[in-house]
């Protein structure tokens, strides 16, 4: 079915915006630009109103720690081993979640969520639109990422368990094993495929196995690090092994802002409408929001659903902008931005000719405290 929405002002995060615009769609994006007379099986009178990409969070667990459950429905931490790439998000998302209706109403269309950073490796991260009752129907991309996770989470965890890692170095150490293994095992693998009489087929080994999509740049890491020296680890591990990674939180981001604008990493902000419930978030501020912006590095804002419920993620960046953060990044940080950080804006992020139809309505720019959503569209498919 197609659906124009007519009479809109049209923000599309691709550089072009029409003031008085329409765009038409089923589940793809047909045409967006100017008012023009196009034929649809429904027509929607925005009456002025914003029409945008739906928004995107591009870190957190929305599916994985269920809403008004308790460990029935947590599921986003398998902490009965340290090392844990195998695990994938797709396997413990429940869609039924009252946090992705919550998304819905808020604009949000596509969250990437996935395990949590008790391990130093935690598994796999999906895209998954936020509307659906089957997670295989709602997939963008899975695996999307993998996440490691430094610092406080996993020396905490396993401190308690009277197990390593009980140290930074340890945890370092753990994920550098990890890479090390999977790289000879990737290697033995290659060879084989490439001549079988000659060499021999390594032992199939499934934690070892998820890795290569990292090695070969398939997919990049998330990396849980606030304090600024694990902020320096995420980044060395990075180099030593040429992988991509992505700097998640980033809390003491203020106090290593020139050698992350030095290495130009994708940065994922959040969650800072928070009290400082632990020791790493002792520097957390709305400022990183505008000091790293400002310096041009791809900044994202994140909810960490459920630290900050996801229909909150509009209000993280009412307050960024508050703080001084540019109003035009604050849209692209959970938009376009987001999307590319997480290697998804082939699909989602912009209001663009063949991407999907996820679109949001609202009464002003979402940056905006008196802003409300009005509708909410996930591949032409009207959800709120």
């Amino acid at each position: 079915m197609k659906t124009l929405i007519k009479n809109a002002d049209i923000i599309t995060m691709a550089g072009a915006n029409y003031k008085n615009g329409c765009i038409l769609f089923d589940d793809k994006i047909l045409y967006v630009g100017e008012e023009k007379n196009l034929p649809a099986d429904k027509i929607i009178d925005a009456q002025g109103k914003k029409v945008m990409p739906g928004l995107i969070d591009a870190h957190c667990h929305v599916g994985m720690f269920e809403d008004s459950l308790g460990f029935e429905g947590d599921d986003g931490n398998e902490d009965s081993d340290p090392v844990m790439p195998h695990l994938r998000a797709i396997d413990g998302i429940n869609p039924f979640d009252r946090g992705f209706s919550d998304a819905c109403s808020a604009g949000v269309t596509t969250v990437v969520t996935g395990p949590g950073s008790a391990n130093p490796v935690g598994g796999q991260f999906a895209a998954v639109k936020t509307y659906g009752i089957c997670v295989d129907d709602m997939v963008i991309k899975a695996p999307a990422a993998m996440k490691f996770a430094l610092g406080e989470n996993p020396k905490c965890v396993y401190n308690e368990k009277e197990e390593a890692p009980v140290t930074r170095m340890g945890t370092m150490a753990l994920i550098r094993e990890i890479l090390i293994k999977s790289k000879d095992y990737m290697n033995q693998l290659d060879r084989y495929n490439e001549n079988s009489e000659e060499h021999d087929k390594p032992e199939f080994d499934i934690k070892l196995d998820a890795m290569i999509p990292v090695l070969k740049k398939e997919i990049p890491v998330k990396i849980h690090a606030h304090r600024a020296d694990d902020i320096c680890s995420a980044i060395r591990i990075g180099k030593e092994f040429d992988i991509c990674v992505t700097i998640e939180h980033c809390s003491d981001g203020d106090a290593v802002a020139s050698i992350l604008e030095r290495e130009k990493l994708p940065i994922m902000l959040g969650p800072t409408l928070s009290d400082r419930s632990k020791i790493e978030l002792k520097n957390l501020t709305f400022d990183t929001y505008k000091n790293l912006s400002d310096r041009d590095l791809d900044v994202a804002i994140i909810t960490d659903h459920p630290e900050i419920t996801i229909e909150n993620l509009p209000l993280c960046a009412v307050m960024a902008v508050k703080h001084g953060m540019n109003e035009e990044k604050a849209l692209k940080a959970i938009t376009i931005t987001a999307a590319k950080n997480c290697w998804i804006n082939d699909r989602v992020g912009s209001l663009e000719i063949g991407k999907d139809a996820d679109i949001a309505m609202f009464t002003d720019l979402p940056t905006r405290f008196d802003s409300e959503c009005v509708m909410t569209f996930i591949n032409g498919k009207q959800v709120k």
